[in-house]
């Protein structure tokens, strides 16, 4: 998910390290620590693969490096946007960093059937606690906080589910 992330800021235009790391703590930070010991390993694999370009910025002290996307890798990033992995989907936390950049894929269309999945995994049966042959209800949770994390759960599920639901049906605004 960090490359999916480093090269959707990318496409937004170049940017120096420490600004593309301020931005994806800012997006995922608050689940997934991103610390410069992952983040520029991602930056020099991304590069050697050829789908970003590092430019020193000329200037007095240490270099500093300015990242910039190359056709390769808005390509790269258009094709993962277009068919993202079953568990990219179905992780709040990733299908979060699907969801920032699905704009960029320019079929609607194909905008679509990414949200469609997401709705069709939301509207299985779930729960965090199971009976050996039933779902757990969160009314019957006896623990205050496996009753409060189930009760969080439905009403985030069921919110995502009318958000999606009304982007699918056209009533909610594009822009």
């Amino acid at each position: 998910m960090l490359e999916l992330t480093i090269l959707g800021f990318l496409s937004e235009g170049p940017l120096h390290g420490y600004e593309l790391k301020r931005r994806v703590v800012q997006l995922t930070g608050y689940a997934r620590p991103v610390s410069d010991g992952t983040l520029y390993p991602a930056i020099k694999r991304l590069h050697r693969d050829g789908l970003l370009e590092r430019r020193a910025e000329p200037g007095a002290g240490p270099a500093r490096y300015v990242l910039t996307i190359t056709g390769d890798g808005r390509d790269a990033l258009v094709a993962r946007l277009r068919d993202p992995q079953a568990n990219e989907v179905s992780d709040f936390s990733r299908f979060i960093v699907v969801l920032t950049f699905l704009s960029l894929v320019p079929s609607v269309e194909e905008q679509h059937s990414v949200l469609r999945r997401r709705l069709d995994f939301l509207e299985q049966p779930a729960s965090f606690f199971y009976d050996e042959d039933r779902t757990v209800r969160a009314e019957e949770v006896t623990d205050v906080y496996r009753r409060g994390l189930l009760l969080v759960a439905r009403e985030t599920s069921r919110a995502e589910r009318a958000w999606l639901t009304s982007v699918l049906e056209g009533s909610a605004p594009r822009h």
